[in-house]
């Protein structure tokens, strides 16, 4: 029975096409509802292949969505049209009977831009700009804090009907080639004319293609579309994969007021709630969740290489007995769940995957086989953080200004449609909910929520929450959080100022080394330098100035003849961060760039932050980023960085100052020297401590954290340090251009002396752990500051720039033992085995 048939019965509405055939193919894809609580509109399309309303497989809806792209691409190639219909419509009626060929092409449609409408044609109009290798974009009805709308339109018949554009580089939309304009259905094609009226002011161009599934716009409508792009000076097409007209009485407004009142209600409880786990998603870094900010093909090449992993991945959070699925998206927010879907049906060939969405719309639900929409879940909004952020002005720019917050805060309720199980239907064992990170809020979890619905009438529930752009965290900044100036670096950090996280120092290397807490779960109590340590650092502060100077000159000039001038310094917290904040004063004072600079955490053993990846990745061009570091040990950061990086755009290429380690190819020196920066800790890195990832603190949408010890301003010398190897730049910028230049000639491939040295002596030493031998100079300092050390190892004959080592060693009791051949300057050991007093092979016990 056509899925429309009660609708027609009762309100007097059909379908039709130009021939019995068309009109055949047209009921094949839509069914007719009824919407509640709007008078412009008594009834609603319910697409059978969009994949909002009617849960559908997911390669018949990515199916149909690139189906319309090839047409699209077609009338752009000046083809034929597609399927060699009339007017672009293609064959649809094979869509329901198995997936299409989607492979398409991932790039080259680079002058086309794509824009699509929320909330119903979001994905669709995303797997439209996957066909074509296009820019995307889709329109929004939800405010982003940080972001200012570029324009907005109205869309009259809609339940709500203002739309933003809210792209994070506001040109997105620029340029000379055409814009593809994608919805499900073009009705009267109001929306789309007040779509172009309102872009064609801020960048005109030629060429409008509006695209959809179904266009059943009558011939006034069409008409007075081509009168307005005559008006415009522009070509106005169209191409949609079947057509028609929807025919209506005059009095069919007044034949749906109260017809829900006659239809019983439908019951879809359940016994006991099913089960709810949630899902933890690799979702790559640089990728938003949808197209809200833009979606370029660069980022889709990367979603394509993740998904097979992806899907594992929500398989492996099922029960592993499901014979049905559905995956359910919600709102705006259709197309990352759609290729999730995807992958899921992919890693699960046996199960029955389906794909749908929640939505804002309300419509009459009723359990018939003539109607579409047979169950209804009701349930609270529950973005409202995003929401209610209201847009009273929906442009930044030139346009005119409108209220529409009334759209934007009401909060209402929202639906899910034939999820629950009706009359001849079968139920889903298992939901599968993807959301973004702004809608994982208390009125998901509340007792009336949609995971509280959800479980109502589903065995299991696997909540999948996406990193959202719009809820990322805020960076830190001096003087609130660190004593540099909030200018010089941006913190990509939590704050745990307030939380007691410090262990002393032999307790946390016992449950290190045990296995029962990793180092990155507490701190060490921040060291307190003696009067004559002090002075130490002073003395190795006023020796080596000039020759950090140089090499933090070479760095920069190396990065800027490599990277070129948009460069965005990433520093590793809290080491590389000072480095960081002297080679942007080099790029400011010497060239005049205002680089940006942020420091993030990365971890040995668990990778680099990766929420503050995803902060650089939405506001930055990744190719960009440059990871900055003081010097390198044995290369154990460098490892982890390119390892953490691994299939992400940024480069894991790391510059340092110093890397007798040799495991970079952008460094100043490869000699082991002192940098004073290493002889403290906070102290001479902002007052910030070294950073912390530990599951009760730190959530999946949270930095990692860190803490800011401002009781200790007294002894800081943070700026003192900065700012007395900044007044050596213009005495040495010669000798750093030339450095730099001569360095770029030269094979600077990394050699990994350093592993193979660290090897070496652990062997020697009976050290079955490498992370417990920690080379040169600024590691062996660290040593001895935070761990429980056991000897430290230096080269026969070293100056004063071991001076601070030998007084650190004598205060913690601690031999130093001159070596010959040794690669670095000195070498720090670290309690082996340390609660376990086990023998060496020297024959010495760790006691000794």
């Amino acid at each position: 029975m056509w899925r429309g048939a009660w609708v027609a019965d009762r309100l007097g509405i059909s379908l039709a096409g130009a021939d019995p055939a068309e009109s055949a193919e047209l009921r094949s894809v839509l069914g007719l509802a009824v919407r509640e609580g709007n008078g412009r509109r008594a009834h609603l399309l319910v697409s059978e292949i969009l994949g909002k309303h009617v849960p559908q497989r997911p390669s018949v809806v990515y199916g149909a969505g690139r189906r319309l792209g090839a047409a699209v691409r077609a009338r752009l190639d000046g083809a034929a049209d597609a399927g060699g219909r009339r007017d672009g419509t293609a064959d649809v009626r094979g869509r329901l009977g198995g997936a299409a060929d989607v492979r398409g092409r991932l790039g080259g449609a680079a002058d086309v831009r794509v824009l699509g409408y929320a909330e119903t044609a979001t994905g669709l109009g995303h797997c439209v700009a996957d066909e074509l290798g296009a820019v995307y974009l889709h329109s929004t009805r939800r405010s982003v804090p940080g972001v200012a709308p570029i324009g907005g339109f109205e869309e009259e018949h809609s339940h709500h009907t203002s739309h933003l554009l809210l792209p994070w580089d506001p040109e997105l939309l620029s340029g000379d080639g055409p814009l593809v304009l994608v919805d499900d259905e073009l009705s009267t094609g109001q929306t789309v004319l007040n779509t172009i009226a309102e872009l064609h002011r801020r960048w005109p161009r030629e060429h409008y293609l509006l695209a959809a599934l179904v266009d059943l716009r009558g011939e006034a409508d069409r008409e007075r579309l081509a009168r307005f792009g005559a008006e415009l000076g522009a070509r106005i097409e169209a191409v949609a994969l079947a057509q028609g007209r929807v025919e209506l009485p005059a009095d069919v407004l007044e034949r749906a007021a109260g017809l829900g009142e006659s239809v019983p209600g439908v019951a879809s409880g359940q016994g006991e709630p099913g089960a709810l786990v949630r899902a933890r998603l690799d979702w790559p870094v640089s990728v938003p969740d949808g197209g809200r900010h833009g979606f370029t093909p660069a980022q889709l090449r990367q979603l394509e290489a993740a998904l097979p992993q992806l899907g594992e991945q929500l398989a492996a959070a099922l029960a592993g007995d499901e014979r049905r699925v559905l995956v359910l998206g919600s709102e705006e927010l259709m197309y990352a769940p759609l290729r999730l879907a995807g992958a899921l049906e992919a890693a699960l060939p046996a199960v029955e995957v389906r794909f749908s969405s929640t939505t804002r719309s309300p419509v009459l639900a009723v359990d018939d086989p003539g109607y579409p929409i047979r169950t209804r879940l009701r349930f609270p909004a529950h973005d409202v953080a995003a929401r209610d952020v209201a847009a009273r002005d929906t442009t930044a720019r030139d346009t005119t200004a409108r209220d529409t917050s009334a759209d934007h805060t009401t909060a209402g309720p929202r639906y899910a449609y034939n999820v629950a199980p009706g009359a001849g239907a079968e139920r889903f064992d298992a939901v599968l909910l993807v959301l973004d990170a702004v809608g994982d809020t208390p009125e998901l979890h509340a007792p009336d929520g949609l995971l509280a619905r959800l479980r109502e009438v589903t065995d299991r529930v696997v909540l999948a929450v996406l990193p959202s752009a719009g809820a990322l965290p805020a960076p830190l900044g001096g003087p609130e959080f660190s004593s540099y100036a909030a200018a010089e670096v941006g913190w990509l950090l939590t704050d745990l100022s307030g939380v007691p996280l410090e262990a002393p120092t032999e307790e946390r290397e016992e449950a290190v080394q045990s296995g029962g807490a990793h180092y990155a779960e507490s701190l060490p109590v921040e060291f307190q330098p003696s009067p004559e340590y002090q002075e130490l650092f002073q003395e190795a502060l006023r020796g080596s100035a000039r020759r950090i100077a140089l090499a933090v000159g070479t760095v920069a000039e190396m990065l800027l003849a490599e990277r070129g001038s948009g460069l965005v310094l990433a520093s590793l917290a809290r080491a590389g961060t000072p480095v960081g904040i002297l080679i942007r004063r080099w790029l400011a004072a010497g060239h005049g760039i205002e680089a940006p600079h942020y420091a993030v955490s990365i971890v040995r053993g668990r990778g680099i932050d990766r929420v503050a990846l995803r902060y650089l990745a939405a506001r930055h061009d990744p190719s960009r980023v440059v990871f900055v570091d003081g010097w390198t040990g044995k290369g154990a950061i460098a490892r982890e960085l390119a390892a953490a990086l691994d299939g992400t755009p940024f480069d894991p290429a790391l510059a340092v100052l110093a890397d007798p380690g040799r495991c970079v190819r952008t460094y100043g020196t490869r000699d082991d020297y002192l940098i004073p920066s290493a002889c403290l800790n906070s102290t001479v890195s902002g007052l910030v401590s070294r950073t912390v990832l530990r599951d009760d603190l730190i959530g999946p949408g949270d930095f990692h954290g860190a803490k800011h010890y401002a009781e200790l301003a007294a002894a800081d010398v943070s700026g003192q340090f900065l700012d007395t190897v900044a007044g050596y730049f213009a005495a040495v910028r010669q000798q750093a251009v030339a450095e730099a230049q001569r360095l770029a000639g030269t094979d600077r491939t990394p050699s990994w002396e350093g592993w193979a040295a660290v090897e070496r002596i652990s062997t020697e030493y009976g050290i079955d752990n490498v992370n417990l031998v920690k080379p040169g100079v600024g590691e062996t300092t660290r040593v001895l500051l935070r761990r429980v050390p056991w000897r430290i190892l230096a080269r026969r004959g070293a100056g004063p720039d071991l001076d601070h080592v030998r007084l650190l060693a004598k205060q913690r009791g601690v031999a130093v033992e001159e070596v010959d051949e040794l690669p670095y300057s000195c070498v720090g050991l670290i309690h082996p085995h340390y609660s376990r007093g086990a023998t060496g092979a020297s024959g010495r016990t760790v006691a000794e």
